[in-house]
């Protein structure tokens, strides 16, 4: 600023300093995470119709600042989310975890101390990368006998009350009985019963979200 005088140099910086105004950092959505099976993968449905994309909106609508990542896999066991979820939560570092698997280990009669003990491990792995849990729970036809049948039901209980977490008693609760709200197979719900499917797991998940900061 070779020639300036001291008036003249001290109105450029003056100038200078009013434009530098600091760009406010852009706030990234924290992350739910959804590890299920075909119901939560949405099987049997067009996109957009399943319960994890209408939670989506559900988000957007209550002004919430969370993005719904969908891992759900059809056919997934209780052992296979456990297997996947490191690399779920490296990836995507959510603030709270759905846990909505068990279905597939009833329906083929796995034990029932490996899934609460999968479950339980998915939970710890959860919880210590600084996750909240939502744990959904899910009932079986009483193909292998009324004991399984109920210790099956009641295992989701026990393991979020161990853990101390959330829990959706019953994901189809409400509806389970209607056979007009499921697909032909008899096992997977049908479009329409989806938002029943989201308000039972949102009646739970709601109190653990943070309302949007301030801009």
């Amino acid at each position: 600023m070779g020639g300036m005088n001291s008036s003249a140099m001290r109105s450029v910086l003056l100038f200078l300093l009013s434009v530098m105004v600091p760009v406010p950092a852009v706030h990234a959505a924290q992350a739910i995470l959804v590890l299920g099976d075909s119901i939560s993968a949405g099987y049997g449905l067009a996109q957009g119709e399943g319960w994890v994309a209408l939670l989506q909106q559900r988000i957007e609508r209550d002004k919430l600042d969370y993005r719904v990542v969908n891992a759900s896999i059809s056919g997934e066991t209780t052992l296979g989310g456990l297997n996947r979820i490191p690399d779920a939560l490296k990836e995507h570092q959510p603030a709270v975890v759905i846990v909505a698997l068990g279905g597939n280990d009833g329906l083929r009669g796995n034990p029932l101390e490996e899934t609460r003990r999968n479950l339980i491990a998915i939970v710890a792995a959860c919880r210590k990368a600084g996750a909240k849990v939502v744990i959904a729970g899910m009932r079986i036809p009483p193909n292998y006998g009324p004991v399984y049948t109920r210790r099956f039901e009641g295992l989701f209980a026990e393991v979020a009350r161990q853990q101390n977490v959330s829990l959706v008693p019953f994901m189809l609760q409400g509806f389970a009985d209607d056979r007009t709200n499921f697909q032909a197979d008899g096992i997977h719900p049908a479009a329409a019963a989806q938002p029943r499917i989201l308000d039972n797991i949102y009646h739970r998940l709601r109190p653990l979200l943070m309302p949007r900061p301030r801009r």
